[in-house]
């Protein structure tokens, strides 16, 4: 045999040996990342690692996974998701009474959630000894393995609102939730479910005292209803360790008759700024944007729908005001959509394994990308960089850390940049495609002035850019 065969054969069998080693390493990695405590950062406005590493939130709506996903099903929502960047699954435990999941097994006892149905073992191959409370678990450690946090509501705001529901049931429930699950590295607690913190209040204090009472190791929120924020109600509890919004899934035009006084829109960033002038200081986030393909107010079906580049425009709207992540929202996805369903809620056009790949999910990543690529725990947002702001779809927001800034556009239009407000003698500008994570080189100027910036192709909804300018003497990815 020639000796170049033989070095060939000999480079494969390396390669070849080394995989698995490396998938173990890999797998190793994230194990131990995930051991990881997830708390507040120093300054109160952002998620990190207890040992100081940021956790940027980057989240998915995948509701009804306990439910209606298989174990098999599951694992192929929770690689797809890996793989897309996102790092937090928002899903309900008890979205609905009576409670059965896929396998036709029942949450509850006579539904009465203080009697959880629980089998003797856990099986996961023997159908007569798994329970739905171990389809939660085989879950929870899939996600595990991939590297994702599953944000629970133990209880679903409608669900809440039951006349049979008591404070002693939910007490009792909640204790078997953290007995079972506390011990997960990959939790957190969203309190609520889609409602108002007024409505049965107690029922809210009595989650989160529970919360407190058995697992301080897993930040909890609290999930309100659209066009509503948690801090509206709770922000000075002790239990709320930061704050979520649902800035809802209305046009501008669509005003209804509850809003008239705090009507924002399609501007989630206001929601961000309102947080953010609160004390004490709590980091904040969008937890339910409009989702990508769902009718534009949500229950009219003859509306348009949702696109991806409306949900690129609330991410960067609101992680440019301040936020400490972002959840990103599919129609058929956050209610699992599968063939056979009788439900087919607001008028979902595909099901669940076909909108995982819809366009919007595949372009969360690179707003997380973009945002962990520079200093992060610095970052503040500016309203005087940009000089010519505008309103509606005009409206630029622009954040910044000591030598590096960031301006979106949604529309694409020029705007004028005032300089001087990082660090250099000289800026590096580029342009950044929320679309594709790809940059692309404008020039080198002095950093004084103002500079007027043209983004790329013709003014449109939709055609969005991001703005990057870096001090020079700052090595940073251009990507």
């Amino acid at each position: 045999m020639p000796a170049h065969v033989h070095m060939l054969l000999f480079i494969v069998l390396v390669l070849l040996s080394g995989l698995p080693e490396h998938a173990q390493a890999q797998k190793s990695d994230v194990k131990k990342r995930m051991q990881r405590k997830i708390v507040v950062s120093e300054n109160k406005r952002f998620l990190q690692y207890e040992d100081g590493q940021p956790f940027f939130w980057l989240g998915d709506t995948g509701w009804l996974l306990f439910e209606k996903l298989t174990r098999e099903e599951a694992c192929r929502y929770l690689e797809n998701r890996k793989k897309k960047g996102f790092n937090v699954i928002q899903c309900m435990v008890v979205p609905s009474l009576p409670l059965v999941n896929v396998y036709g097994d029942s949450a509850f006892i006579e539904n009465d959630i203080s009697r959880p149905e629980v089998t003797e073992g856990n099986n996961h191959t023997d159908t007569q000894q798994y329970d739905f409370w171990d389809h939660v678990e085989f879950i929870l450690d899939e996600a595990t393995k991939n590297g994702i946090h599953l944000a629970l509501v133990p209880l679903w705001g409608s669900v809440a609102k039951r006349p049979d529901m008591s404070v002693e049931k939910v007490a009792a429930y909640v204790t078997h939730l953290t007995q079972r699950f506390g011990s997960k590295p990959n939790i957190f607690w969203l309190n609520g479910g889609d409602i108002r913190g007024d409505v049965r209040p107690e029922i809210w204090k009595t989650i989160a005292g529970t919360l407190q009472s058995n697992d301080g190791n897993h930040l909890v929120t609290f999930h309100p209803f659209g066009r509503t924020q948690s801090s509206q109600w709770f922000h000075n509890e002790p239990w709320l360790d930061f704050n979520m919004f649902q800035s809802g899934h209305r046009r501008y035009d669509q005003v209804g008759k509850d809003d008239v006084r705090s009507w924002k829109g399609e501007d989630n960033w206001r929601y961000v700024l309102e947080d953010y002038a609160k004390r004490p200081p709590k980091p904040t986030l969008d937890g339910e944007p409009s989702y990508e393909n769902i009718p534009q107010g949500l229950h009219d079906t003859t509306q348009p729908y949702w696109t991806a580049a409306d949900c690129r425009r609330y991410a960067y709207w609101s992680i440019f005001a301040g936020s400490c992540g972002h959840t990103y929202g599919d129609n058929a996805v956050m209610q699992m959509h599968k063939p056979g369903d009788r439900n087919r809620a607001y008028g979902a056009r595909n099901y669940w394994f076909e909108a995982i790949d819809d366009p919007g999910s595949f372009q969360m990543q690179h707003v997380a990308r973009l945002m962990l690529s520079r200093p992060f725990f610095e970052r503040v947002y500016d309203s005087t960089l940009v000089v010519d702001q505008s309103r509606g779809y005009d409206f630029i927001p622009a954040t910044r850390g000591r030598s590096y800034l960031f301006a979106y556009t949604y529309t694409g239009r020029a705007f004028t940049v005032a300089l001087g407000r990082i660090s250099g003698k000289t800026i590096r500008a580029c342009w950044y495609d929320p679309r594709t994570g790809a940059s692309q080189t404008i020039g080198i100027f002095e950093n004084v002035g103002t500079h007027r910036f043209q983004p790329p192709r013709k003014r449109q909804n939709g055609n969005d850019w991001v703005l990057i300018i870096d001090d020079t003497s700052k090595v940073y990815s251009l990507f």
